[in-house]
């Protein structure tokens, strides 16, 4: 059986539910879904899709630095999005967050995200 680490940030949010920021395996890393919430507050970076975007990037470059990777090493990102039209802002901010690296992606709409967030991104990298 494979040994699982966990991966926890001081400096992205804590889980909010029965869950681990991350979980390191047979040399991956798996990201749960991140929210832009911060760390500092509790609270979200702000209330439009750009605000909680850049720090729901933030918050995955976070946990993907503890965990011994970084966004030059994601493979697959799942987004979810509160509202479908925010599509291209937030794309704009991802594609910034991950420069010249575009890793395997799915982006849909969601009926409702946690804490009424209004984008959550998950991913997974190699370390």
């Amino acid at each position: 059986m494979s040994k699982l680490t966990v991966v926890a940030s001081p400096l992205a949010p804590e889980a909010v539910g029965a869950y681990s920021q991350a979980i390191i395996c047979n040399g991956m890393v798996y990201c749960s879904g991140q929210i832009g919430l911060d760390r500092k507050t509790g609270d979200f970076a702000g209330k439009t899709i750009e605000e909680q975007s850049k720090q729901v990037m933030t918050n995955l470059k976070y946990v993907l630095e503890e965990a011994g990777s970084s966004m030059d090493k994601v493979v697959k990102t799942t987004c979810l999005l509160a509202d479908i039209k925010d599509f291209g802002v937030f794309n704009g901010i991802y594609a910034e967050a991950f420069g010249d690296h575009k890793p395997a992606r799915a982006c849909f709409a969601a009926a409702a995200l946690p804490k009424g967030a209004l984008v959550e991104v998950e991913c997974i990298a190699t370390l």
